[in-house]
C-alpha cells in the first residue's frame, strides 16, 4: 500500500521525460524498498514542495542549448515579411537568378588583379621525385637491429633492403632515393649501399666510417623489379641511364656505377675472389680467368685513366 502511495505521489514529476524501461525499473526498486521498510516510509511526511524533479538523459530529450540554432528567414512570403515578392534580389539581372552572380575575382570587366602580376617559375614535368634519406636514419635502424650492415664479401644494401627494414614503403618510392648527410656525426657503422643519388657530404660520411656507396640508375621497370621481384617470372635487365643522366653516373665524384674507377674496383674485386678461392672447380676457375682475360685491355685503359687523374 505504501509503495502505491509513493508511486502515485512522485510518478509524474520523476518520469516526465523517462523511457518506459527506466520507469519499470524504478517502480520495481521502490516496490521492493517499500515492502522491506513499510513502517519507515509510513512515518515520513514528505511535502510536495520538497520533492526534487529528476530527469534522465535519453535520446528523445537531447537538444541544443537555447540560441544555438537560429532559424533562417523565410523569403517570398508576402510584403509583410520584408522579404516578399523579389526576396531582396531586385528586378531581373544576373544577381536575381538562382545560382547567378559573378565570381569573387570579378572586377566589373576590368583586368583582374591576379592577371596584372607577372608569372614566376615553372613546374618541371620531367623532374624525378627522389625520396630523401639521411645517414643518421640508417645508423638508427642499425642500432635497433632492423638493418644489418653487409660484410666485406656480402652484396651491398639496396632500396629493397631499406623497404624490408621498414624505413619507407614501396608506394612512396616513385623514381628512387637520395642519401643526405643529416646525422652524419652519429654514423659509425661501415655501410655498403647502392642507391639512386647521394650528396657529397653523405658520400664523405659513408666512406669516412669505412663504408662504400655506389649510385645506380633505375628506370621504372628496373625499380619495380627491384622492389617487387615476386611480380616477375624473369627479372628484366636493367636499362642504362638516358643521355641526360649519363654524366652523373659516369662521374666518380658521385660514385656513379658507370665511372671508370668503380668499374675498376669491380674487376679487381673479381680478380681477388678468383685468387683467394681454392675450392672452386676447374671449370669455374677457367670461366673466371677467361672473363678477366677478356677485360684485360679494358683494365689497362682504366688504370691509365686513374694514373693520369
Amino acid at each position: 500500500m505504501a509503495a502505491r502511495n509513493i508511486l502515485r505521489t512522485i510518478h509524474r514529476p520523476v518520469f516526465r521525460n523517462a523511457s518506459p524501461s527506466d520507469v519499470n525499473t524504478l517502480k520495481y526498486v521502490l516496490h521492493r524498498t517499500c515492502i522491506c521498510s513499510s513502517r519507515k516510509f509510513s512515518s515520513l511526511n514528505v511535502k510536495s514542495d520538497d520533492r526534487e524533479i529528476v530527469s534522465f538523459l535519453t535520446l528523445n530529450n537531447i537538444s541544443d542549448n537555447p540560441g544555438a540554432v537560429k532559424k533562417g528567414r523565410r523569403v517570398g512570403r508576402g510584403i509583410g515579411s520584408s522579404k516578399g515578392k523579389t526576396c531582396g534580389r531586385g528586378h531581373k539581372g544576373q544577381k536575381a537568378r538562382s545560382g547567378g552572380g559573378p565570381g569573387p575575382l570579378f572586377e566589373g570587366g576590368q583586368t583582374k588583379f591576379y592577371k596584372t602580376i607577372p608569372k614566376r617559375g615553372f613546374t618541371n614535368n620531367h623532374a624525378e621525385k627522389m625520396i630523401p634519406l639521411n645517414v643518421g636514419t640508417l645508423q638508427d635502424f642499425v642500432d635497433m637491429g632492423r638493418l644489418v650492415p653487409p660484410g666485406p664479401n656480402d652484396p651491398p644494401l639496396t632500396m629493397k633492403d631499406l623497404v624490408d627494414a621498414g624505413i619507407m614503403k614501396n608506394s612512396v618510392i616513385k623514381d628512387g632515393i637520395k642519401l643526405l648527410a643529416k646525422g652524419k656525426e652519429r654514423l659509425r657503422s661501415p655501410i655498403k649501399i647502392e642507391i639512386s643519388r647521394a650528396s657529397a657530404d653523405a658520400i664523405d660520411a659513408i666512406e669516412s666510417a669505412g663504408g662504400e656507396i655506389t649510385t645506380v640508375h633505375y628506370n621504372n621497370l628496373a625499380l619495380r623489379a627491384l622492389l617487387k621481384p615476386d611480380k616477375f617470372e624473369i627479372i628484366p635487365k636493367r636499362a642504362r641511364p638516358p643521355p641526360k643522366l649519363m654524366p652523373y653516373y659516369t662521374n666518380d665524384h658521385n660514385r656513379g656505377y658507370l665511372s671508370p674507377q668503380v668499374q675498376m674496383k669491380k674487376v679487381l674485386s673479381m680478380n681477388d675472389k678468383v685468387s683467394e678461392t681454392s675450392e672452386e672447380s676447374s671449370c669455374q676457375r677457367e670461366d673466371a680467368k677467361r672473363l678477366l682475360g677478356a677485360h684485360s685491355v679494358y683494365i689497362q685503359k682504366l688504370a691509365a685513366i686513374i694514373s693520369n687523374n
